[in-house]
This record gives C-alpha cells, structure tokens and sequence, in this order.
C-alpha cells in the first residue's frame, strides 16, 4: 500500500472516531436527565378549631377568652380575650363589639368586616373560656355555700349543688326552682332537690344554662 493511501485510511478513521465521540451522551448527564424531579413537601395544614366550652346561645362577656378561626386564612386566626370595655382586636381587624353577642353573630361581624380583604371570608367564633360574669350560674337560699358558679357546657343542677357543698338541715329541697330569663321575661322549673339528692331521681337533674339561678327555699317547718 502506498504511502499516500495509508495515510488517507488513516484520517478518515479518525474523523469517524470523533463524529461517534460527539454524538454520545456523557453517562453524568444522561443520569441527571433520567432522576425524577422531588416533590414539594406538602404546605402544613392549619390548626382546627377547638371545641366549644358554651351552647350555641351563649352570650359572650367580658373575660371570655375567644379562638377565631378563619378558614383558609392562618395568619388572620388567633386567640384573644374580651377586654374589660367589651372589644376585641384581630389580624385586620381592630375593637370589634363582642359583649352582648353570641359566637355566631360575633363570626357574621367578623366576615363583613374581613370581606374587605379577604374573598368571601368564613369565620368561626369558639368560646374557649367562659370565665365572664355573664356565664355564671347562681346558687342562692339554704345550701351550704351560696355562690356563682362559673357555667359550662352540659352543667346539670347535681353539678352545682354538689359545688356548692349540698342542701342545709332548713332546706325545702323538694320545692327548689330554676329561675331562667328567656325572651326578656323571667320563668321557674320546679326541682325537687331531695329526690334527686336521696332517692336519685334523675328525672329532676336539670340541665342548666348560663345565667340560671337555683333558688332553694327555706323549710316552713
């Protein structure tokens, strides 16, 4: 073979070895190319809201310590207690009303006034502490401690005559009543306190709202 047709075999191999070289992948990119993207870590879900410590028809009052849970929207949710003038402030929203209403209508005034900032707002209003004057349950006449009880959810009358340290020797018991203030008039429950206390008649437990007052008699005897 000449010399001139060795060296032409010789360069058009090497163009053929660097053409192939060029075409391949290297193995760093192809594997970076094949591993599947991460997901995101998934966003942490807001807190629930707690469990009510009041009846739907509960008044709030001042003390009362209240979560507001605003759906979809944590950083406007928030725990506040009801000042002494009958306010409360949270995110965006500044000394609203709360004395006087109920949670629901106190979560109706929330969500006009957040409407304005946020796109059809839902709010829930929990009572968490019923600690204000307002939700006291009085116990007055012949018990061993006359006094206010403080009232919460599912409170019967045994709760807070058990509280109160019992009936006295002079109580009429069996002509106790429950003094109740509905629709701006006052109305009595008769309660016969020693058969549920001696005979445990349950029949005569009571469940109790907030401002109730248990009056127990005096024995004429």
């Amino acid at each position: 073979m000449s010399p001139i047709r060795r060296a032409f075999i010789i360069l058009l191999a090497a163009l053929t070895a660097a053409a192939a070289g060029a075409g391949e992948t290297p193995p760093s990119a192809t594997t970076a190319a094949a591993q599947p993207a991460t997901p995101a870590a998934p966003a942490a879900p807001a807190a629930a809201p707690a469990r009510s410590a009041v009846s739907p028809d509960y008044i709030i009052g001042p003390g009362d310590v209240l979560q507001v849970f605003v759906w979809r929207n944590p950083e406007l949710s928030t725990t506040v207690p009801v000042r002494p003038d009958g306010k409360v402030s949270t995110p965006l929203v500044e000394d609203m009303v709360a004395v006087g209403k109920t949670p629901t209508q106190l979560a109706r005034d929330l969500e006009t006034v957040l409407a304005t900032y946020v796109r059809s707002p839902q709010v829930n209003v929990i009572v968490t502490q019923p600690i204000s004057t307002l939700s006291q349950v009085k116990v007055v006449g012949q018990v061993a401690k006359p006094q206010a009880v403080p009232y919460r959810e599912g409170m019967t009358v045994l709760d807070v005559i058990l509280q109160v340290g019992g009936l006295t020797q002079f109580a009429a018991g069996n002509r106790a009543r429950i003094v109740r203030r509905e629709n701006g008039k006052d109305h009595s429950i008769h309660v016969r306190l020693e058969a549920l206390l001696n005979k445990g008649d349950m029949s005569q437990n009571f469940p109790l709202k907030s401002n109730d007052v248990v009056v127990v008699p005096e024995s004429v005897f």
